[in-house]
């Protein structure tokens, strides 16, 4: 494996001891600190393929460690995976809004964080090829030029919001994102609707899909993903 450079800023260090050491074992090369403000210097300074940032940390919050990198040209289109530990879902939900691209929820296993982060290194590599005509996931098979959705072959009847928040979620399997974020993508941003709506959809959706309804999965608290394979 290339040797992939990936920068873990997390206080806790048993935490970022067991990052850094399944990290390393998988082949990436990593740097790791401790302080918000030192993170975001070293992620400036060393442009890495990935960032993992845990939300509670001194000096500088993992929130805003996240919009600054944002804001910043250089670090822009970093990406970086939250951690968060449990009862933090609504500043997930606001990190995925500031354009974080995943997270894993504290305790974790190290099979789902390399799982993550294989995950979402593999969509930052295909972020430049052509969006796809057609996208085929097991049954389901999804016509973006023809705007049709079929399982098992059989033509399915989705409203036009329903067939934009289908695709936007199967475009991009195993991405998680907030309900706002889904609101924004399909409907628009500055269009003024209850996020918790976008969860009738997801039923209707749901239902439709039949036997493929579990490839849409709910991440409590947070939002949606697609089921990645």
């Amino acid at each position: 494996m290339a040797r992939t450079k990936i920068i873990v800023i997390e206080d806790e260090p048993d935490i970022q001891e067991i990052i850094t050491y399944n990290l390393k074992r998988e082949g990436y090369q990593v740097a790791a600190v401790r302080d918000g403000r030192e993170g975001l210097a070293l992620v400036r300074n060393q442009a890495p393929a990935l960032v993992i940032l845990d939300l509670m940390l001194p000096g500088m919050d993992g929130l805003s460690v996240c919009q600054q990198l944002r804001a910043d040209p250089l670090t822009r289109d970093v990406p970086i995976i939250m951690v968060s530990a449990k009862g933090e879902e609504s500043d997930v939900v606001i990190g995925l809004g500031l354009g974080a691209d995943d997270y894993v929820p504290k305790p974790f296993s190290p099979r789902e964080l390399l799982a993550r982060v294989k995950a979402v290194l593999r969509r930052t590599s295909a972020r430049e090829a052509p969006a796809a005509e057609r996208i085929v996931i097991k049954d389901l098979s999804i016509d973006v030029m023809r705007h049709e959705v079929k399982v098992a072959g059989e033509l399915l009847k989705l409203t036009a919001t329903e067939f934009k928040i289908l695709h936007q979620l199967a475009s991009q399997p195993g991405r998680a994102f907030s309900r706002e974020q889904l609101l924004n993508r399909v409907l628009g941003e500055g269009v003024v609707v209850v996020d918790r709506n976008i969860d009738v959809h997801i039923r209707a959706v749901r239902k439709k899909l039949g036997q493929c309804a579990d490839m849409i999965q709910t991440i409590r608290g947070v939002g949606y993903r697609f089921l990645e394979s």
